[in-house]
């Protein structure tokens, strides 16, 4: 019985190293770490959340599916119950980037060794690779899925030398232009109207703040160029 994961969801589990030992941070049901041992892509998944009630499912799931004896779990905020040698893959899906940052922020452990972060925003992506380049985390790669109407990205980190991006870089990453997915145009012309309605938001305000619209007007022209860039290569092809 194959277990019913989400496209959203099989692109994190593709990213997690083989064999990994990994920790899944606000499991919510369980799919994702049934599906990464049902599939022989982890040795060991310790799924962790913050509510007793989706951690009680995530038991319910795993013994339905035949992996009770498999899979661990642990009543957690973020991986403030995890210890450092419990795993060494960290995966934080399906919450918002904003979020994320925080369970990050408050863990000092994973600067000490040669972690994987497989990172999957639901919103604030551009707080989220901001935050890996100041912090000392490099992106290794991003990549792009359709799951339903939504666009969403997912990357892997680890410990190393991070990247400051600029704003624009901070929406559309460098690794998401490399990795050539053909969801890069629709992504890109989603965030030019996010920023668009951003930039009008603030120029209306009543209370103007000078710093944020520059901010997101210097994050706008660099999408849009991005996008041109993009589709004129596209149209060299």
């Amino acid at each position: 019985m194959k277990i019913p994961i989400s496209k959203r969801l099989r692109l994190c589990a593709q990213l997690v190293p083989p064999g990994a030992r990994v920790a899944d941070i606000g499991t919510d049901h369980g799919y994702l770490g049934l599906y990464l041992l049902q599939n022989g892509l982890a040795a060991h998944v310790l799924a962790a959340d913050l509510r007793p009630q989706p951690l009680q499912t995530a038991k319910l799931h795993a013994a339905k599916f035949g992996f009770a004896g498999q899979m661990e779990f642990r009543l957690s905020d973020g991986l403030a119950e995890i210890g450092p040698d419990e795993a060494d893959t960290i995966v934080c899906a399906g919450m918002g980037g904003d979020l994320i940052v925080e369970i990050l922020s408050a863990c000092p452990w994973l600067r000490g060794q040669n972690y994987t972060l497989i990172l999957q925003p639901q919103s604030a992506g551009q707080e989220l690779r901001r935050w890996l380049g100041e912090h000392g985390f490099a992106i290794a790669c991003e990549q792009l899925v359709q799951d339903g109407k939504f666009l969403y990205t997912v990357l892997r980190a680890h410990p190393g030398e991070g990247t400051i991006l600029s704003p624009g870089a901070q929406y559309v990453s460098p690794w998401l232009l490399q990795s050539g997915s053909p969801l890069l145009g629709a992504y890109m012309q989603r965030i030019e109207t996010a920023l668009r309605r951003s930039v009008e938001g603030l120029m209306g305000a009543e209370h103007q703040r000078p710093e944020r619209l520059a901010y997101y007007r210097s994050a706008l022209e660099e999408v849009e160029e991005m996008r041109k860039n993009h589709e004129n290569s596209m149209g060299n092809l």
